[in-house]
């Protein structure tokens, strides 16, 4: 039987013809090279060449298993090519699910690395409900969600991502738009938009109002984030909202104030239990976990947006909805 090796170093010899040329070709030495052939043959009982002025002419007898050479170089080959493709990410796809809230910055700021690292990835992006996210990992449909918070399911686990805190959003022009912070008790003062205690984010801000024995009043309820941050550049009230849907200056013509009470949270990728994981959504789990981090509360505020110009303030606007956005 002949090793791989074998057989390159004699398909190297056939095709150049000499020894040297064949070491060249292999970037090894040329005595290597006439010792394996001199082996290979006594120990298959096969004379391949036949050595002329130097140079090397396969035998008669050896035609027939050149060939079949050939035809398993070509294999390797191929093989080499689906390595390569693999190593680019073209055979595959990768498919994940977030929760709005940090699908508006961080994932596509995550995706854009894995597109670095996997130029020819085909990438499939769905923003669930947290309510969606269960079947879209159980039914197979993708293989990661980033989620706002970790629910209890046998068939789930929960990666932890990072840690952020919520912001007070208000409109440039606004008498709280100078300050660098604001309480709960001066939140409450105006008209508020899209907390719902029934969601992660909203929740802690209704325990501090409670705790606080604070009386609010919300104007007007919006399912996403981008939707408050639009309501709140129209000058219909003010919000609060995770840091990750604004960092960066994620939606600019708002001003970002902290919140005075502690309002940090922490968000998890899930994943369906027991179920391997792909190179390419480890990959992508491990750049957003990072891009998430590098603006956790203490190590970078979610960037000011730029000036616009200031909207009237217009109280007591209401609109029907839900705010299970994040």
């Amino acid at each position: 039987m002949m090793t791989l090796r074998q057989v390159e170093v004699i398909r190297a010899v056939m095709v150049t013809g000499t020894i040297g040329g064949a070491a060249r070709l292999l970037n090894v030495s040329a005595p290597g090279i006439s010792r394996l052939v001199k082996y290979t043959e006594k120990s298959l009982g096969i004379r391949f060449f036949q050595r002329q002025n130097g140079r090397y002419f396969p035998t008669a007898e050896a035609h027939n298993i050149f060939e079949q050479i050939n035809s398993v170089y070509e294999k390797v080959d191929d093989l080499t090519e689906i390595i390569s493709k693999i190593g680019r990410g073209a055979l595959s796809e990768l498919r994940v699910g977030s929760v709005p809230s940090i699908s508006q910055v961080m994932v596509p700021r995550a995706i854009a690395r894995v597109r670095k690292r996997y130029p020819e990835l085909r990438i499939d992006v769905n923003i669930l409900k947290l309510e969606e996210a269960v079947d879209y990992l159980l039914l197979g449909r993708g293989e990661c969600v980033a989620m706002s918070y970790r629910l209890d399911h046998p068939g789930l686990d929960f990666l932890p991502l990072a840690s952020g805190e919520l912001y007070c959003i208000v409109p440039p022009g606004h008498e709280l738009a100078k300050r660098k912070q604001v309480s709960a008790a001066e939140i409450i003062k105006y008209p508020l938009i899209g907390i719902d205690p029934n969601d992660p984010y909203g929740r802690i801000m209704t325990e501090i109002f409670a705790r606080h024995q604070l009386d609010y009043d919300i104007t007007i309820r919006a399912r996403f984030g981008t939707t408050v941050c639009a309501l709140v550049k129209a000058g219909l009230g003010i919000a609060v909202i995770d840091q990750f849907t604004v960092a960066h200056g994620g939606y600019p013509g708002i001003e970002l104030l902290r919140i005075v009470e502690p309002t940090q949270f922490d968000t998890y990728v899930a994943v369906k239990r027991g179920a391997p994981l792909s190179l390419h959504i480890e990959h992508f789990i491990d750049c957003l976990r990072s891009e998430m981090r590098a603006v956790e509360p203490g190590k970078a505020a979610p960037a000011k947006s730029a000036p616009a110009k200031p909207a009237p303030a217009r109280p007591g606007a209401k609109a029907n909805g839900r705010s299970g956005k994040k």
